[in-house]
């Protein structure tokens, strides 16, 4: 399989995912729209240049079907303020941390593993920072905004959006070392022989 074919099924399954989690933020299943860019800037990197874009349209195309099929104007909506498109740098923080890791990535390793977790929660830390404060600074949701209420909110929701991101993160940690040690198997199977 050729690196565009492996690119494309990476990007076509990072959409699904997208698409199929995003449909409704407080769903059973999680929104996987954090993890699905940082898995974008690791696996993506080299196409960053127009995938970023194309998944965050369709993160815009996904609210914006979701939030018209209730009936409300998109623009209307107390989510949709001028904190709404923080949303693009908030996400390349996490693009930017995947394609950190992949930088640095060497193969399945403890020290690979330390550079997912350390990339990965400090990715999650600054999107939070850039999207929770961007809200809760410039939307209007917030009648008296202060730094003790911001900061109790920042920390409030930190864990529960870490944890997200990590359990798809880590899913795709799996397959990634799963498909790294089917492709050492032929490979020491020939030594063998």
């Amino acid at each position: 399989m050729t690196a565009n074919v492996q690119r494309t099924l990476v990007l076509s399954l990072l959409v699904l995912l997208m698409a199929g989690t995003r449909l409704n933020h407080f769903a059973p299943v999680p929104d996987a729209s954090w993890a699905v860019f940082f898995i974008g800037g690791f696996y993506l990197r080299s196409w960053s240049r127009w995938a970023f874009p194309l998944l965050m349209g369709l993160a815009v195309a996904v609210d914006w079907a979701v939030i018209s099929s209730q009936g409300m104007s998109f623009w209307q909506h107390y989510c949709v303020s001028a904190a709404y498109w923080m949303l693009i740098p908030a996400y390349f923080a996490m693009w930017a941390g995947g394609m950190l890791l992949r930088r640095g990535y060497a193969g399945t390793s403890w020290k690979s593993l330390g550079l997912l977790a350390a990339s990965l929660v400090g990715s999650v830390a600054l999107c939070h920072l850039i999207a929770q404060g961007s809200f809760y600074w410039a939307s209007a949701v917030v009648a008296e905004p202060s730094f003790a209420g911001w900061a109790r909110n920042y920390a409030d929701w930190l864990l529960p959006y870490t944890r997200t991101a990590a359990m798809y993160v880590g899913a795709a940690a799996l397959v990634q070392v799963a498909v790294e040690a089917i492709r050492k198997q032929p490979a020491a199977g020939r030594v063998a022989h």
